[in-house]
């Protein structure tokens, strides 16, 4: 159907509610921004969707959460009444309309005699992952668009183990969204308070909230040290606006950790999020405001989460006092390095142990667990597929899991949720910081010592942003030419290999050979040097944007750092 024949679909449509009415009125005449509504249907996949709320079938509002909701019941209810009876457990985050988003999608399954629960107020995506498996429920239900800007909302489907969804299933749903194209405007909820009376909607309280917080005091390693020590070390913690303040003051109490200031501006929920250019705690301006409290107290670390908490940003002082933002390979290493080294030295570190991270994560981890004699495997992007090597070893008994995270910013120790978990990353971060100090050292000391010994990574992660349904077209336009036509050499450095992850090849320039790589397809190209430093390009399956990872190794910081300069600009004359 054309983006006009949609258009008219909704402007014809007399029980249009108010809000996207007004929308839609005011944009009537704006033939570019009416096409961009309506000329296709915001996209479901892996992830669930995301994406800029407003009306149209390409933005996030209540029909289009009407139809992804129906598509999802359509699927459950193939899957048994047992399914239907076990239901879904959905939870939300400060966003705009996130908790009336959470209460559509509850009524639309209730009308499929599903049983929803909605928890009462704001919770994080990880507490969403374990309230699945805590409570049994069939499937869960985040709306949330992570760090996203105020203008964006999401909609994030989590199978009955916690993890996100994986593209089998997620293809089942999408052949039901299909057929739902042009009926989005149709489809029929139960009254709310209605199906909360008949006991079809249950909404919950503190039911979860109390395992969830025993469970995260497992990820301590050495108790006996934050209880008699916990008040040495000056901790900074912001929610960024987010949901993290709903339990990371109590996570901290529950350790031990009694020297802990929160930013207060921060600490309560925001859907404009206002303090920040950006509710992303990668970004060095989401330190703005804990970087002066800590400044002030002469803080060990800042620790921050983005607005669903399954991020984790960190900032530690250097020699002069000043804040420096650790990136996400480099707080992976620090947590991944203090963990194996503490489990080995009591004894917990199993000869199987195993660690996980993404194609797009630094090396420097493989390094750490080499070291260890622990097993490195890399997956795709995306802790589902951290999820599916979890539940792997536990039914085959071939690997016990240590650790596993990705680059930008996720990360998991414990295995009770399947998804990246801010808080329990930064119980861990704070406990090693605490670590350290009593050793003498910072935590840039610790991470400098680790250069030292495995050799220096500068990693960088460049996005770039095109625009619209061009975009789109543009961004298939560069994969493909890198693709067809690969280099041979960047910067005047050899490459030695490229990885192909959409035919799942690898092949070996030095010796014209290929190989298989025993992953899903995905589009991804990853080219390797001779050194071991690497780049990957990956486009967004969403989005009209392409990212570039570096990973640059060299034996000095400051020569890893010049490589990193000429490779990027070398790459990014690729890419025009």
């Amino acid at each position: 159907m054309s983006w006009k024949k949609q258009y008219h679909n909704w402007d014809e449509f007399q029980e249009l509610d108010e809000t996207n009415r007004a929308e839609l009125d005011a944009i009537k005449a704006d033939k570019e921004a009416l096409e961009d509504r309506f000329y296709k249907y915001i996209e479901f996949g892996t992830a669930g969707m995301r994406g800029l709320l407003g009306v149209g079938t390409n933005r996030l509002n209540e029909y289009t959460v009407r139809w992804v909701t129906e598509g999802l019941a359509r699927y459950i209810a193939t899957q048994g009444k047992a399914a239907s009876k076990r239901g879904v457990v959905i939870a939300y985050d400060p966003r705009y309309l996130s908790q009336e988003f959470a209460y559509v999608a509850a009524s639309v399954l209730a009308m499929h005699d599903i049983k929803a629960y909605v928890f009462e107020s704001l919770r994080p995506t990880p507490e969403l992952s374990y309230a699945i498996r805590y409570l049994k429920t069939f499937k869960g239900i985040m709306i949330t668009a992570s760090h996203n800007p105020s203008d964006y909302n999401g909609f994030k489907v989590y199978g009955e183990d916690g993890a996100q969804m994986t593209p089998e299933a997620v293809a089942t749903i999408v052949e039901e969204l299909v057929k739902l194209e042009s009926h989005e405007l149709e489809i029929k909820k139960i009254d709310t308070e209605d199906a909360i009376e008949k006991g079809k909607i249950e909404v919950i309280s503190t039911i979860v909230d109390k395992p969830y917080l025993c469970d995260l005091e497992s990820v301590v390693v050495n108790d006996s040290l934050i209880r008699k020590n916990g008040g040495d070390v000056s901790i900074v913690y912001t929610p960024l606006h987010g949901t993290g303040g709903v339990l990371m003051p109590t996570v901290f109490e529950i350790a031990g950790f009694t020297n802990v200031d929160y930013v207060s501006k921060q600490m309560k929920p925001d859907p404009e999020f206002s303090t920040v250019k950006s509710p992303n705690p990668e970004n060095a301006d989401a330190f703005k405001f804990a970087a002066r409290l800590g400044e002030d107290n002469e803080a060990d670390v800042l620790l921050a989460t983005d607005p669903d908490a399954d991020r984790l940003g960190v900032a530690v002082p250097d020699e002069t006092g000043a804040f420096q933002v650790l990136s996400g390979n480099q707080i992976g290493a620090l947590i991944l390095y203090y963990t194996l080294s503490e489990r080995k030295k009591s004894g917990l570190l199993p000869d199987n142990g195993a660690v996980i991270k993404s194609i797009v994560t630094s090396d420097l981890g493989g390094k750490i667990a080499e070291h260890f004699d622990v097993k490195m495997f890399d997956v795709l992007t995306g802790f589902k597929y951290i999820g599916e090597k979890i539940a792997q070893w536990q039914s085959d008994k071939s690997y016990v899991y240590q650790f596993g995270y990705e680059e930008s910013n996720g990360y998991m120790l414990k295995p009770f949720t399947r998804d990246k978990d801010a808080l329990q990353a930064g119980l861990a971060f704070a406990e090693l910081t605490l670590a350290y100090k009593k050793q003498g050292l910072s935590v840039l000391q610790v991470l400098n010592g680790l250069y030292d010994q495995f050799g220096y990574y500068t990693d960088e992660v460049v996005s770039l942003t095109l625009s619209g349904r061009e975009g789109l077209a543009e961004s298939a336009r560069i994969m493909s030419s890198l693709r067809e036509t690969p280099p041979k050499s960047i910067a005047g450095l050899t490459i030695s290999k490229l990885e192909d992850f959409s035919v799942q090849k690898r092949y070996n320039n030095s010796t014209n050979t290929e190989t298989d790589i025993d992953l899903p397809s995905a589009n991804v190209l990853k080219f390797h040097f001779e050194d071991g430093s690497w780049f990957c390009v990956r486009p967004s399956g969403t989005e009209p944007k392409i990212k570039f990872y570096y990973c640059i190794t060299d034996k000095t910081a400051e020569a890893s750092q010049q490589k990193l300069e000429m490779i990027k600009e070398a790459v990014s004359s690729l890419a025009k």
